[in-house]
């Protein structure tokens, strides 16, 4: 006898009772709530349980996402489209480093061949001018031949030194030192009229006073580019210091040692005519300085191009509010435009002075007065106390040339490609306007007419007091503002255009479209559609309200 606890198997009942209720009550008799309670228990009991039994948005049950392998036979088709669009834009940005980024390698590829376009004039006036035209000249002679034996060797490449016959300049050193300002010549070696004279009188007279430095002269000025001057000019310049003072100076000794009219207490006088006799002078007509007036000519100019880039970014959702309904109607596209115009000039406006207080806080002089263009002169500027007005507008130009042309490039190419828009845009400007383009192999010439070479020249004009093309640069400057400001509207009809068109694209796939009613306050409104066509295009009337 099993004992009283234990509870007898009550499965067997439980499906008697089950079917003895089907026999009697039929689903016709039964109330429609007993009848769903009871194929709900039966399904309780009898269907598996599943785990994704939930309303979608049409009151269907779905069953959720549940995330795959990489190789899994479901992702074949969108692995296959993930890599192919992958590896396209791989190929692009392959492309487009071998191909852009190379404009800056190539700008200094032919430096050494391109050395002779750094024009260096050699003006010997020894001997020519009275009253010293009676002497017979010794040290021009010689600093002529040291030259040309620069020039002819066939182990270096040298300057493209010019001898140029004293009358081309009026017999006027000083007009060599303008022609060097003007920007005829990157330097000029002048040999003064009375240096062989000098020379001799000062040793047969034994002279203590007299000067070695006075007889040769190299000009030049380095800040109309100083890695130019101080990269390629002033090492060849004093290589041919070096040449010239090792065939002169034994020379000259040695005849003068051996001369025995002159006695040698006089001699010993004049030691320094002795030897070494002649050593050339550099005289800097502008020198680069100070240091902190760098960033003013070369890097800090790549941030008013980045500054300007990215000011498309910062502002426009702020101006694209305008025609977005939230509480409003849409403003008028061609207005949107006005006022994104005058919104961004007068951007470039404030921000532009604000870069330029950044180099007069750092102390760049912007008040000394004009220097005579043929003495050296230190931290003179163009327009005295004017200047930092000039250099303020000169960073405004540039910045609606720069920037313009980046908000127009920005709306027709769109995201991802603004980012490679940038790196041409810096780089090319850059290559033009930091590096001489008379080092550059000619194709840099369309370097000239880029803004960034413009800004440069007008900046180191206003900073150093430089020969002004001031009205060259502000034009082509002007040049491209205008241009890129008559663009400006086409582009952004282009972009509403582009991005309406990948709206509908969108919105094909749907039931329904999305407007904006005018009659509510600019509320969306969804109007229906059959799935898988396009939804019509809004028409507006084009420059409508005009």
């Amino acid at each position: 006898m099993p004992p009283h606890n234990d509870l007898p198997d009550a499965s067997s009942m439980v499906i008697a009772a089950r079917d003895e209720n089907r026999g009697y009550m039929s689903d016709g008799e039964m109330s429609p709530g007993h009848a769903d309670s009871t194929r709900g228990s039966e399904r309780t009991i009898l269907d598996p349980p599943r785990d994704y039994d939930y309303p979608g948005e049409d009151g269907r049950y779905e069953e959720p996402h549940r995330s795959a392998g990489f190789w899994d036979p479901k992702m074949k088709k969108i692995r296959g489209t993930v890599i192919y669009e992958w590896a396209r834009m791989l190929l692009i940005l392959s492309v487009f480093i071998i191909g852009v980024l190379s404009l800056y390698w190539a700008v200094l590829f032919h430096v050494d061949k391109n050395m002779k376009t750094l024009t260096v004039h050699v003006v010997d006036f020894d001997g020519q001018v009275a009253p010293y035209d009676y002497v017979t000249p010794l040290v021009g002679p010689a600093v002529t031949t040291a030259v040309q034996q620069m020039s002819n060797s066939p182990t270096q490449r040298s300057l493209g030194y010019t001898i140029v016959p004293p009358e081309q300049y009026n017999y006027d050193p000083i007009a060599v030192r303008q022609a060097v300002y003007d920007w005829h010549a990157w330097a000029a070696i002048v040999i003064h009229s009375n240096a062989t004279a000098l020379l001799q009188e000062a040793v047969t007279t034994g002279n203590s006073s007299y000067d070695p430095t006075g007889a040769v002269q190299y000009i030049i000025q380095s800040a109309r580019q100083e890695t130019t001057y101080y990269n390629y000019i002033v090492p060849q310049l004093e290589s041919l210091t070096k040449q010239f003072t090792a065939q002169f100076g034994p020379a000259w000794s040695q005849s003068v040692v051996s001369n025995t009219s002159i006695p040698r207490d006089t001699i010993a006088r004049a030691a320094a005519a002795v030897n070494p006799g002649v050593t050339p002078l550099q005289i800097d007509l502008r020198p680069f300085q100070p240091a902190a007036a760098t960033p003013s000519v070369t890097i800090g100019l790549i941030y008013l191009i980045i500054v300007a880039f990215f000011s498309y970014a910062f502002f426009l959702p702020i101006h694209m509010k305008f025609i977005i309904p939230a509480g409003h109607p849409p403003l008028h596209f061609w207005q949107l435009i006005i006022w994104r115009l005058v919104a961004t000039i007068a951007t470039y406006l404030f921000v532009s002075l604000m870069y330029s207080f950044v180099s007069l806080a750092f102390q760049i002089p912007f008040w000394p007065s004009p220097a005579s263009p043929t003495e050296p002169a230190f931290n003179a500027t163009a327009y005295g106390r004017g200047s930092f007005v000039v250099y303020w507008m000169v960073n405004f130009v540039g910045m609606n040339a720069l920037g313009f042309a980046c908000e127009n490039v920005a709306m027709v190419i769109g995201q991802p490609w603004t980012a490679a828009w940038l790196i041409f845009w810096v780089i090319t400007n850059v290559s033009t306007s930091f590096y001489s383009i008379d080092l550059a192999p000619g194709f840099f010439k369309w370097g000239y007419a880029w803004p960034l070479h413009h800004i440069v020249q007008a900046s180191r004009q206003i900073l150093f007091d430089l020969h002004s093309e001031i009205g060259l640069n502000f034009g082509v400057l002007f040049a491209w503002a205008a241009i890129n400001v008559c663009l400006f509207p086409l582009c952004c009809y282009y972009m509403r255009w582009k991005g309406e068109r990948e709206k509908r694209a969108a919105e094909k796939g749907a039931e329904s479209y999305t407007v904006y009613d005018a009659e509510a306050e600019g509320q969306k409104k969804d109007v229906p559609k059959e799935k898988g066509t396009l939804p019509p295009v809004r028409k507006r009337g084009f420059f409508r309200g005009v």
